[in-house]
C-alpha cells in the first residue's frame, strides 16, 4: 500500500473578501475530488482572503499509478489562471515506512 499527499500554497488573484475566496477555492477542491478520486480540502489560511492552502491525499496499491495521479493533480492546480502556485509539498509513504 502506498499513500501520497500534496500540499499546495496558493496566492489568489483579484480577491477582496472571504466569500470571493471560497468561490475560487471550492471549485478547485471539487474538481480534484471529481477528476482524480482524491481526498482534498482547504487546510490553512482560512481567515486570509488572498492566501489558501489545499491538501490532498490518495491511497493506491501501485506506486506508479499514485505518482501519475499526484503529477496530474499538481498540473491541474498550476494551470488555474486565477491562482498563483507558491509552493507544492509532496510526501510519499510506501511499504517500507
Amino acid at each position: 500500500m502506498y499513500v501520497g499527499t500534496l500540499s499546495f500554497d496558493l496566492l489568489l488573484g483579484d480577491v477582496r473578501s472571504l466569500k470571493e475566496k471560497r468561490s475560487v477555492v471550492r471549485p478547485i477542491v471539487a474538481e480534484l475530488q471529481r477528476r482524480f478520486a482524491v481526498s482534498a480540502a482547504e487546510v490553512d489560511h482560512m481567515n486570509l482572503h488572498r492566501r489558501a492552502a489545499i491538501g490532498l491525499a490518495m491511497v493506491s496499491g501501485d506506486a506508479g499509478h499514485l505518482t501519475d495521479v499526484l503529477d496530474r493533480c499538481e498540473r491541474l492546480v498550476a494551470a488555474r489562471p486565477e491562482v498563483e502556485l507558491l509552493s507544492v509539498r509532496r510526501r510519499f509513504h510506501g511499504e517500507d515506512d
